[in-house]
């Protein structure tokens, strides 16, 4: 007699539509947690292309606002015959809005050789700036589930020739030297000008000459101020004044991510003052607060034998008993500083500079040299136009 085994069908259990409901509720709750809201624009372009695309970049971080990249939300729309765009699934709190029209369709935002855009952009709040966004300025309150109508005007931030601003400016350099408590100090214009590749500001121009908004080479030439007058201090007395000078040479510019900078440049005396040259790395980080835009920095400075002694050293000819004659050489000194812009209003702008330069034993042990630093900086206050 044979026994017939049958195998048990497998059934699929139900799951109870209570558990699916609580997996429903615990996604929609992580998503709101993460941010995800149902808050809605509807952005009106008051002056579209008549074709192409426009790209609109939502903002909720200020340092990647004050550089126009990154932005939390971005949307390419074809432009349409009604000039309104619907903007959905936003994050709520402050945000801004970044629109511009992309000629070339390349899905980027095109820029000069300093970062600027070139293609026509408009932001929110009507705001038109004159140097580096404040996120404060163009941002405006979006509730979660609220849909909010704003207004956008295309421009071209260049205009036709570039921006020019005018103002007033000054710098400065410490003594280091010993028995001398003045400080060099001498009042500039302060022209500053933004072009397609000249940038010019205070005493410093730079021309792009190849390269991206990203990764450049340039020319570049800077005032120089002139490190003291023999009456500074009994211990400069026969040495002579040290006369300011223009410093010019070539240098490459990487504008990173996160608002990273790298510059490096070489400069020679092209004014033959001393005939010698620096070369600098300088390493920078953007920030935004507010209405400012900041940037904190180190970098480190070669001085040329030439350099060095015309600022530092004793020559033969000028020792005295107390006094040795004394040849630096060539050297290397680090630098640390910060550099600021006030946005008092759309037009008027506070600059700042202000840098410590760290010297070397070679120089901190030359026989006029009292200190081991020296600090220098540069301010301005400028109408742009």
């Amino acid at each position: 007699m044979s026994v017939l085994h049958q195998v048990p069908k497998t059934v699929p259990k139900k799951v109870p539509n209570l558990a699916i409901l609580s997996f429903v509720a615990i996604a929609l709750a992580m998503l709101q947690v993460s941010g995800v809201s149902a808050a809605e624009l509807q952005v009106r372009v008051l002056n579209p292309p008549t074709e192409g695309a426009l790209v609109f970049q939502v903002y909720d971080d200020p340092d990647a606002f004050g550089d126009f990249r990154n932005p939390i939300r971005e949307v390419v729309q074809p432009v349409n015959s009604e000039g309104v765009y619907q903007l959905t699934g936003l994050p709520s709190g402050a945000v801004a809005l970044l629109v511009y029209a992309d000629h070339n369709n390349n899905r980027a935002l095109d820029r000069t050789f300093i970062g600027i855009p070139k293609e026509p952009i408009g932001l929110s709040n009507g705001y038109r700036p004159k140097g580096p966004p404040s996120f404060q300025r163009a941002s405006f309150p979006l509730a979660e589930t609220e849909t909010k109508s704003v207004s956008v005007e295309l421009y071209q931030v260049l205009g036709e020739s570039g921006q020019w601003g005018v103002g007033l400016g000054v710098i400065g350099r410490s003594s280091p030297y010993v028995g001398s408590d003045s400080t060099v100090t001498q009042v500039i214009p302060a022209i500053t000008y933004f072009g397609e590749r000249l940038q010019w500001v205070g005493p410093s121009l730079r021309y792009g000459l190849w390269g991206s908004d990203t990764f450049r080479f340039a020319v570049n030439a800077t005032y120089r101020v002139g490190a003291y007058e023999e009456n500074d201090s009994p211990a400069l007395v026969g040495l002579g004044d040290r006369d300011g000078t223009l410093m010019a040479g070539v240098g490459l510019v990487y504008d990173g991510p996160h608002r990273i900078d790298v510059d490096f440049r070489y400069q020679h005396d092209v004014l033959d003052r001393f005939g010698g040259g620096t070369a600098e790395l300088r390493l920078s980080r953007g920030f935004q607060t507010g209405t400012v835009s900041w940037a904190p920095s180190i970098g480190v400075n070669w001085l040329s034998s030439d350099l060095a002694n015309y600022d530092f050293g004793v020559p033969a000819w000028a020792a005295l008993p107390g006094r040795p004659v004394y040849d630096v050489g060539s050297t290397v000194t680090v630098e640390a500083g910060i550099g600021g812009m006030l946005e008092i209003t759309e037009h008027w702008r506070l600059v700042l500079d202000v840098n410590a330069e760290y010297l070397g034993d070679d120089i901190s042990d030359s026989p006029i040299v009292g200190d081991d630093y020296v600090l220098k900086g540069f301010a301005a206050l400028t109408y742009t136009f």
